[in-house]
């Protein structure tokens, strides 16, 4: 794959590609940033990738990490149980029993709190570390591609942020960074054979259909024609080649789940989960930034313990066989995994209709874990009351988490943020509210 230098002042701009008709997603990604300010200064890195694994909708923190076993059926329903993980005096809940053994690999936090009960403002607090108003702020996935991406050395097959596989749609993660710091969406199942990339890989369309369609498309381009050294004309060919090295290169081998063996395949869970698991080791073994898992399926207003049954087994699964096949490859140190969804579940379950027995929003006190990449297993941070319900020592706010991942991946986050719009903003804010970072796990 030919590589493309993204600092000319001439470059194509993705939408000037679309515009002349380049084929394939995965080419325009490749298009490099547009910002040409500095950069401040990097702090000494230990983690070189996130692994976010998003729990779309926001899971229940009593069914998952801070079980309240005492509490009653009115809380506990039908999962009443905690059990012991593998380090002393952690117990988490009954249906994680894979989860419970890699207890010493990861931290849990469970004084997450914002208050917040509606998804699109907590999605956008949980994952920029910023309350709502007149700016529109990156994620932390747009953030460190900004400081790990394609400007700072990044020369990886795919774009630095990948989400598997679906975008939430709840807020623009780029923010005012621009087009150019999206996510690269792969679509498709990787549970599936082929997994359908965006871009990569056509479903129903074979290899040599694909070339014919190269071919018409130089047998129709008079204009390029008459035209063969034209610089636009030019660059316009090199993003061609960079879309078709991905469709026919070794991107679309990274994305070929079928290398992998099936004894590896099944540890995962052969389900889009556990499949997205196992991709996103893929690529954090070839030096993806970040990685977004966005696990669709938890929020649970109605049937929220028949749901529960069936996920948590799929999640205790994929991220167990996800740590400790980190920690086999010698790659947990320098990976942080960060779970966490937008807010909890309402600790007392609603059992009257139409809810028959769901859980309603709950930003107020809710949980997160984190693991890898410089923060400590084994470790937990903060408490809720008896019932889960209030926040009773250590609050922890978006912006104290965010601001501590930066810290290990090497982003100063009381440093500028650079940006398109000369905007002087820093890169988390500054705020009396915060708890402080995580140095008792760092």
């Amino acid at each position: 794959m030919s590589k493309q230098k993204t600092n000319s002042p001439n470059f194509m701009t993705r939408r000037e590609a679309l515009k002349r008709g380049l084929l394939g997603t995965a080419g325009l990604a490749l298009i490099g940033p547009f910002s040409r300010q500095a950069r401040p200064a990097p702090l000494s890195p230990r983690a070189r990738s996130v692994i976010q694994i998003w729990m779309w909708g926001g899971p229940s923190h009593l069914d998952t990490f801070d079980p309240k076993p005492d509490a009653g059926y009115d809380y506990c329903g039908s999962l009443d149980k905690a059990i012991p993980t593998n380090v002393d005096g952690i117990q988490i809940g009954e249906l994680l029993p894979l989860l419970a053994q890699q207890a010493d690999k990861y931290s849990i936090i469970r004084s997450m709190t914002h208050g917040i009960n509606a998804h699109e403002t907590a999605s956008y607090m949980v994952q920029t570390g910023r309350t709502p108003g007149r700016l529109v702020y990156p994620c932390v996935g747009a953030v460190v591609s900004l400081f790990k991406g394609y400007e700072h050395g990044y020369k990886g097959l795919v774009p630095p942020y990948i989400v598997l596989t679906q975008p939430q749609g709840r807020f623009s993660e780029a923010g005012f960074l621009g087009q150019r710091y999206k996510p690269f969406a792969t679509g498709g199942d990787p549970n599936q054979t082929p997994f359908v990339v965006e871009g990569i890989v056509a479903k129903g369309i074979t290899d040599n259909r694909q070339r014919g369609r190269r071919k018409l498309l130089h047998t129709l381009d008079s204009l390029g024609k008459a035209m063969p050294e034209n610089p636009n004309f030019e660059r316009l060919d090199r993003c061609e080649e960079n879309a078709y090295g991905m469709i026919f290169g070794e991107a679309r081998k990274l994305f070929d789940l079928s290398e992998e063996k099936d004894e590896i395949r099944e540890q995962y869970g052969r389900n889009t989960f556990g499949q997205s698991c196992l991709m996103a080791r893929r690529l954090v073994e070839h030096g993806v930034p970040y990685i977004t898992i966005n696990y669709k399926g938890w929020d649970t207003h109605k049937q929220h313990f028949e749901t529960m049954r069936r996920k948590l087994p799929e999640m205790d699964r994929g991220i167990a066989t996800l740590l400790q096949d980190l920690t086999d490859r010698g790659l947990l140190d320098s990976t942080i995994i960060w779970w966490s969804g937008e807010f909890g579940r309402g600790p007392k379950i609603q059992w009257d209709p139409p809810w028959n027995g769901g859980r309603s929003h709950y930003g107020k006190c809710f949980s997160a874990v984190v693991a890898g990449g410089g923060f400590k297993g084994g470790h937990v941070i903060g408490a809720s009351n008896e019932k889960g319900m209030e926040v009773t020592e250590r609050p922890v706010y978006p912006q104290d988490l965010i601001g501590s991942m930066y810290e290990l991946l090497g982003i100063d986050p009381d440093g500028p943020m650079p940006n398109p719009r000369n905007l002087q903003v820093k890169v988390m804010p500054s705020t009396k509210e915060g708890g402080g970072r995580l140095r008792e796990i760092m």
